[in-house]
């Protein structure tokens, strides 16, 4: 399917078009410079315009004449520098975690009712998770996303232990047994979820904070429940803990400390 047939792809482009319209030699411009220069009448550009500027992604000048990039934008651009910086502190642990354990390493972040797959190192078993770049898991379901909700302001976590969750399996946490699995996580400093996704798998999380002590997003590591069990998950937990530790400290947290990653309990040698 091209571009031009999908619904509203048109209107959305010219208004990206229209946000780079500005430039640093033209940082500000007016409504019939930018008609002119994107071939559009004065009509469309003006309701582009509102569109952009009702969201800030485009402001009035002070005396009303020209436009300019909004405060939005700025606020954007953090989120995607913050991103990056998020995926650079994490790397050499999920590789780390993944080469330790063979298991699938993820680093995910709060998405709306989502954790969503930012970064992951698939492990070295042949069965084994195989998450990819930007999926997303139910939040109240995977150990990421509990570790994520946990740590939100207590009117939104409140809200999130009120939200009628979908029951995925018999082991799916929902209500008032959600909310008691959340302030477990907060007292712990770490999450589990124990075949509540999906039957027969199993994963553990912790907290990544940024240099003021938030949660920005959680590293986790997952396998079969077979492989999966009490020891090599708490084992496994020491590992994710630890990394966690250290991401952290890269984006200013606290100090990194020293702890080595071990191969957890019943792992082999790699292939």
């Amino acid at each position: 399917m091209k571009h031009t047939d999908i619904p509203g792809t048109q209107a959305v482009r010219r208004a990206v078009s229209l946000l780079k319209a500005f430039t640093v030699e033209a940082p500000r411009r007016g409504l019939a410079e930018l008609a002119r220069g994107l071939k559009l009448n004065k009509t469309t550009t003006f309701r582009l315009l509102q569109a952009l500027e009702a969201d800030g992604l485009v402001a009035r000048t002070a005396d009303g004449a020209a436009y300019q990039l909004g405060p939005e934008l700025l606020t954007l651009a953090g989120r995607a520098q913050g991103a990056q910086e998020l995926r650079a502190a994490a790397r050499p642990e999920l590789l780390a975690l993944s080469r330790a354990t063979r298991e699938t390493a993820t680093l995910e972040v709060l998405v709306g009712r989502e954790a969503l797959v930012l970064d992951e190192e698939t492990g070295g078993y042949r069965i084994g998770a195989r998450p990819s770049v930007g999926e997303r898991w139910p939040a109240h379901a995977s150990s990421t996303g509990k570790v994520l909700l946990a740590h939100l302001p207590e009117p939104r976590r409140a809200e999130a232990v009120r939200t009628g969750w979908p029951v995925l399996t018999p082991r799916t946490l929902t209500g008032a047994a959600l909310g008691r699995a959340l302030a477990r996580v907060r007292e712990q400093g770490f999450a589990t979820a124990v075949e509540e996704l999906e039957p027969d798998y199993v994963a553990v999380s912790a907290p990544v904070r940024d240099a003021s002590g938030e949660v920005v997003a959680a590293l986790s590591v997952g396998g079969p429940k077979a492989r999966m069990g009490k020891a090599r998950l708490t084992a496994c937990t020491r590992q994710v803990r630890a990394a966690a530790r250290r991401a952290s400290a890269r984006l200013g947290f606290g100090a990194s400390g020293r702890l080595e990653l071990r191969p957890a309990v019943g792992e082999g040698k790699s292939r």
